[in-house]
């Protein structure tokens, strides 16, 4: 790899992988050690061919989710199987792996910027904005379509259907334009425990020894030329364990929980908004 051969985005690879390197050596314990990660399927990334991959996955914090996919996906190739036992695997990473993520997120503060640099694709959420939903919802920003598209013809692409850290909200009908569109081998992962360790933005621990769980499953049946926008909605809605009827399962004290760190949340926002004026 010469030193200034780049991405299709500009990013220098040489810096990237040492980037890869570092922060994966810093983050290893928080998956191994502090927590257990445990992880089921990971097999099925070893089968996966080098371009044209589109993870789906539920979503808990801002980066930890990510950290732990770029864990497990090297571990994998590496030839692990359900583990991320002795970070090595990280020496020699899979350079073109991409995940989609706001914008606004990715520009606040030096660390997000470095993370970003490891592989965002930024894009502009056209229904949120400074973490709460707004009622003028802005157009698609065509540059944002095309860079998934250039990141799923140069590799695997980790995306959030849901567009944010809440449980049960809808998965987004873009997820499924780009399915149906670009056609990739879409794999669904199934998080949890993540919320319980990590802040929501995952760089500060809340707890340890959490049991976190990892789960990727088969790649999803599509009929990419007629299944309709609605039925890969419902697909992916299934596959990460988001469809509302999966509420029926969970602990009326779990719920409770969620809607009260919902409400904190918009408290914090509405704080920092009035301080700002």
């Amino acid at each position: 790899m010469g030193l200034l051969k780049r991405n299709p985005f500009g990013h220098i690879l040489f810096i990237k992988k040492w980037l890869i390197r570092i922060l994966g050596c810093l983050t290893h314990r928080r998956y191994r050690g502090f927590n257990e990660l445990q992880i089921e399927g990971s097999e099925i990334i070893k089968d996966l061919p080098d371009t044209n991959v589109l993870f789906i996955s539920n979503h808990q914090t801002y980066f930890a989710d990510v950290v732990a996919m770029f864990h497990v996906f090297n571990a994998s190739l590496s030839g692990r199987t359900d583990s991320i036992k002795n970070v090595g695997y990280l020496w020699q990473p899979k350079m073109n792996i991409y995940y989609v993520a706001a914008k606004e997120t990715m520009q606040a503060g030096l660390l997000p910027r470095i993370f970003a640099y490891v592989g965002a694709i930024t894009v502009e959420r056209t229904w949120r904005a400074k973490g709460v939903d707004v009622t003028e919802k802005r157009e698609v920003n065509p540059n944002d379509t095309e860079n998934i598209k250039i990141a799923l013809a140069d590799g695997w692409v980790i995306t959030f259907p849901q567009g944010t850290t809440k449980s049960f909200k809808p998965v987004r009908k873009g997820t499924a334009h780009i399915i149906k569109e670009h056609r990739p081998i879409v794999v669904p992962i199934v998080i949890d425990g993540f919320r319980r360790s990590f802040d929501k933005k995952g760089l500060r621990m809340k707890k340890k020894g959490i049991l976190q769980s990892f789960i990727i499953k088969e790649p999803l049946d599509i009929d990419y030329e007629n299944d309709t926008i609605d039925e890969i909605v419902e697909k992916v809605e299934y596959a990460i364990e988001q469809h509302p009827s999966f509420l029926k399962v969970i602990p009326a004290e779990e719920l409770a929980e969620q809607e009260r760190l919902n409400q904190l949340r918009r408290w914090q926002v509405e704080k920092e908004s009035i301080e700002e004026v």
